[in-house]
């Protein structure tokens, strides 16, 4: 195809979409409106997975020493411990450490647990252990378990089983909502085409008498699908990115301490602004292009 005849096509492609403007107005609108509800879900669900991580690290696995253990059974459980493959981070606490602790939170009583320092100490020494994959967390904990040096793990079973819940749930229904909005999408964009091939019908027939090839048809709405997605996807992201800053400013501000404390693991725009307007760019120029080259066949029967 020669450099004029392509620049022709794109033209009209682009004059398409003004001489549908009502119809194309309302592709992109709704088209955009998919595309800001797929990116608010992604970003729900981004912020969803950091809260939880966070929640996932400061969960510990506390692993007891057997009574009585010397420096060489701590040694050895330091060891086995530290080369678990699920195991990121172990840290020792001296039955000494563990009894300060327990003073520290008694406050103004502390004096009551005084007579149990040094050889009255009837603490366990002990290992507090964070895992790197919550799902394999009670293998991990009976792994522990069955080591000589060990007499009792403690996991936070609940805790991990919730926490893999709500994560489980996100993850799901973003899949569903994204597949379900791109479906929608596909839609719109076959009804926009048909409409304008049904307008175009008698142009069309009379490009096919004078030998115009498929392709020299539908590129226009090809050109026309792809134009479609594109402005759709960078007006959804331009409101996505508004709509993001003004709740994160609006939560920074909010007096309420739960939020405050989740606020600080919420996910910064300047984080993700790359990977969403190129995955906007992406979902529109592709339902946009995709939708046309096959529903476009389809309508005309070229």
């Amino acid at each position: 195809m020669k450099t004029s005849s392509f620049g022709y096509l794109v033209k009209e492609g682009t004059r398409s979409l003004w001489v549908n403007r009502l119809m194309s107005t309302a592709a992109i609108g709704v088209l955009a409106a998919c595309m800001i509800l797929v990116g608010a879900a992604g970003l729900f669900a981004a912020n969803v997975s950091n809260i939880v991580s966070y929640f996932e690290d400061e969960n510990e696995i506390v692993v007891f020493l057997q009574d009585g253990i010397d420096q060489k059974g701590v040694d050895d459980a330091n060891l086995k411990i530290r080369m678990m493959s699920n195991v990121s981070e172990a840290n020792f606490v001296s039955n000494e450490e563990a009894l300060q602790e327990q003073m520290e939170k008694y406050g103004e009583y502390a004096w009551l647990l005084e007579e149990y320092q040094g050889e009255e100490n009837m603490l366990p020494h002990a290992f507090r252990v964070k895992v790197k994959e919550l799902e394999k967390l009670e293998q991990t904990a009976q792994d522990l378990l069955d080591m000589e040096e060990v007499q009792e793990v403690r996991v936070p079973t609940e805790v991990a089983h919730t926490l893999l819940g709500i994560r489980s749930v996100v993850t799901w229904c973003g899949t569903a909502i994204v597949a379900i909005l791109l479906v929608v999408s596909l839609l719109i964009i076959a009804n926009t085409i048909k409409i304008t091939v049904f307008n175009r019908r008698k142009e069309i027939s009379i490009m096919k008498y004078v030998g115009a090839t498929d392709s020299f048809i539908k590129l226009p709405f090809v050109v026309e699908g792809l134009l479609l997605g594109l402005i759709s996807a960078l007006l959804a992201y331009m409101i996505v990115w508004g709509g993001y800053v003004y709740v994160m400013e609006w939560a920074g501000t909010v007096e309420s301490a739960w939020l405050q404390e989740l606020y600080r693991y919420f996910v910064p725009f300047e984080q993700v602004y790359k990977v969403l307007l190129a995955s906007f760019c992406a979902i529109g120029v592709g339902i946009g292009s995709f939708g046309s080259m096959v529903f476009v066949g389809k309508y005309l029967k070229v």
